[in-house]
């Protein structure tokens, strides 16, 4: 299901071309880079995104419908692999690390200083070209003025793949660092690195380390994850920043916090009813906008000092969502655009709903949270959250009527009085919209690892038996609950597979709602200037090929299976990232994945993780077939993390490497 498609340009103010270039570092290693450039013996500005996911392959659909359309409309457009990813030279690092961010910097000066270069830069990305745009722009080389951030956090630790609420994130702790192993693990192209490719594989392959090695060594808020958390000192940056998050991607909430922190002519924001996608490309959940439109405005006031209008718009345009029945994708959610001056705004209220009724034990199976929906929608059709009322009936609800339509802009906040048994354990607390026939559709959803309550940099048990009150946000949202409707606060004990289950967490906690209260940031119903965009459009597309084999049965995207005996609940997850596709130049790239989440309903312990990848990049024509496929695991005991991950390459018959790592990591905070 897909809203309307995005309008192609071919009438641009500028004819366009393009070249494979090789941009050099300082230690000699040089980044492969895709450079499209208008026309025109004039200098111009330059806008590049950074990325480690193979511009000749992975991403290039995707580049091939913005920057030719940049480059169009008088911009040189780059895209560029990061070092030890793609055709570039040089090893792979962890993610966003300090030499991937120098090279950036490096990599921004030498676009600045080309003959075809107006000497001015931006720099643009979704999810990692997102992160380091903030993270480059924190260390603010000079011809760096302005960047479009998209989907992207400024908290490595509280709003990553990672943890969420302090608590170990268990669907993308493990399948992001499972993703990046296979995506690692892939050979440079021997048609644009020649015979080298199998000498600069293995090379890589000789470096990589599992970035779950990493990550679950890092428990809590420490120097390696403020590391690249741009909110340690939003002050640093100096570029214009424009924001862009939608409702159904996890990094939301970083749009909130940008528009708060920086300065009202230095940043806007933008949050749409989008997964995480960029806006312009038509996937559900809609509606898209014309997000380069809207960019190009951005990047003529920052790179060329025009007057477009765009610093006159509000400093955070939201969708407010209607209220709708649940599903698990929609082309359109219903709602309109709202504009507000500042961040907090002066248009919303905090509004308090004091929770009512006897202490109640919370005491949820640890299956509770298969009904969660991806952690990252990517506009699939099984990616968000169902009816919602399984979910409930495994937690404690508490439930408001909502006498007049209620507008919710921003984050909700939950005070809960809690007595834990044990010295570990969570609250989830999720917010759903509860219509007349009794449907459930979440609005929103927020975790407390409980022995984070102090703060994310240092790990305080809980003291079983006491009574303590809690306090935590939940995720941003834009969404209106209807009169006649009921407005639910969900609270459980378990979120699997979302969050991993502590030791001895089966035993819950007790909840008393005096003292309880579920705080929502209601929004009035002000008047101010209509909030518009453009259709969505982009520039040609590249003419990818997506063949179907007629005799393969379609894998369902998510599927729960219970094993009724052993009280054991499996969920198997295809995230469906490409699946095969044939390239222009004669390219055939095949990926296939499969994540499966295990948990038994009364034992936390029982919890274990596994991801199969399976890739495969075939050129017929020269006779080059290299293959990687990797299996990756995770368990835990009370004491322990326990992990698995295995990669094996070939070169057509010949294994060109092959290993095997085995880690157990103490658990702390997680």
């Amino acid at each position: 299901m897909s809203p309307a498609a995005p309008r192609i340009r071919t009438d641009f103010a500028f004819d366009v071309s393009h070249e494979d270039v090789r941009i050099p570092l300082s230690d000699g290693t040089t980044l492969f880079a895709r450079i499209w450039r208008p026309a025109t013996d004039e200098p111009v500005p330059v806008v590049l995104e950074y990325l480690p996911y193979r511009l000749s392959d992975w991403t290039a659909p995707r580049d091939w419908q913005r920057h030719p359309w940049y480059a169009g409309h008088g911009y040189a457009s780059v895209r560029v692999d990061v070092r030890g990813h793609g055709n570039s030279e040089g090893l792979p690092g962890d993610e966003y690390d300090a030499q991937e961010l120098a090279d950036g910097v490096e990599v921004v000066n030498w676009l600045a200083a080309q003959p075809w270069s107006s000497g001015r830069v931006g720099m643009f990305g979704i999810s990692w070209g997102g992160f380091n745009s903030l993270q480059i722009a924190a260390l603010a080389p000079e011809p760096l003025k302005a960047i479009v951030t998209v989907c992207s956090t400024d908290d490595r630790y509280d709003n990553d793949v990672h943890y969420m609420g302090g608590s170990v994130l268990a669907v993308d702790m493990h399948a992001w660092a499972a993703t990046m192993l296979a995506f690692v693990s892939r050979p440079p192209d021997p048609e644009f690195v020649g015979d080298a490719w199998k000498e600069m594989w293995t090379e890589r392959l000789e470096a990589v380390d599992p970035f779950i090695h990493t990550w679950l060594a890092h428990q809590t808020r420490d120097d390696y994850w403020r590391h690249g958390s741009v909110c340690e000192d939003y002050t640093a940056i100096t570029a214009g920043v424009l924001a862009v998050g939608g409702w159904h991607d996890p990094y939301r909430d970083t749009v909130l916090r940008l528009v708060h922190a920086l300065p009202d002519d230095q940043v806007r924001g933008i949050i749409g009813p989008w997964s995480h996608q960029y806006p312009d490309r038509c996937l559900p959940p809609g509606p898209g906008i014309g997000f380069l439109q809207e960019t190009l405005r951005w990047w003529d006031h920052w790179l060329k000092g025009e007057d477009t209008g765009i610093m006159a718009e509000p400093k955070l345009r939201s969708w407010l969502s209607d209220s709708h029945p649940p599903a698990t994708v929609y082309a359109e959610l219903p709602g309109r655009w709202v504009g507000d001056p500042s961040w907090p705004s002066p248009h919303v209220t905090p509004v308090t709903y004091a929770l009512q009724g006897a202490p109640v034990p919370v005491r949820s199976p640890q299956q509770t949270g298969l009904d969660a929906g991806r952690f990252f929608p990517f506009g699939n059709d099984a990616d968000l959250p169902p009816d919602q009322r399984d979910e409930d009936a495994k937690s404690a609800c508490f439930e408001f009527e909502v006498p007049a339509d209620t507008a919710v802009l921003g984050r909700p906040r939950v005070r809960l009085r809690v007595t834990s048994p044990v010295p570990r354990g969570q609250a989830v607390a999720r917010l759903c919209d509860v219509a007349p026939d009794g449907s459930s559709t979440l609005v929103t959803r927020g975790v407390l690892n409980f022995s984070t309550r102090h703060g994310r940099s240092v790990t305080v048990p809980m003291v079983p038996g006491m009574t303590e009150d809690v306090t935590f946000e939940l995720n941003g949202i834009g969404h209106v609950f209807p009169a006649g409707h009921r407005i639910r606060l969900a609270v459980s004990s378990a979120y699997w597979p979302w969050i991993w289950p502590q030791p001895g967490s089966q035993r819950g906690f007790t909840l008393d709602p005096q003292g309880s209260s579920l705080e929502l940031p209601v929004r009035e119903a002000a008047d101010g200037p209509e909030i518009t965009f453009g259709e969505p459009e982009q520039s040609e597309p590249l003419g990818v090929v997506f063949p179907a084999a007629l005799d393969e049965e379609e894998r369902p995207e998510r599927l729960v299976v219970r094993d009724v005996a052993r009280g054991e609940w499996r969920l198997e997850v295809d995230p469906k990232y490409g699946g095969t596709r044939v390239y222009p130049d004669g390219l055939e790239f095949t990926e296939d994945a499969l994540e499966t989440y295990v948990v038994q309903e009364a034992d936390p312990l029982s919890a274990r993780t596994r991801s199969d990848w399976t890739i495969r990049l075939h050129r017929p024509e020269r006779g080059w077939d290299a293959r990687v496929e990797t299996r990756s695991e995770i368990s835990c005991t009370e004491r322990e993390f326990v992990t698995s991950n295995e990669v094996v390459c070939r070169a057509g018959d010949e294994v060109v490497f092959h290993r095997t790592w085995e880690r157990r990591l103490p658990r702390a905070a997680g």
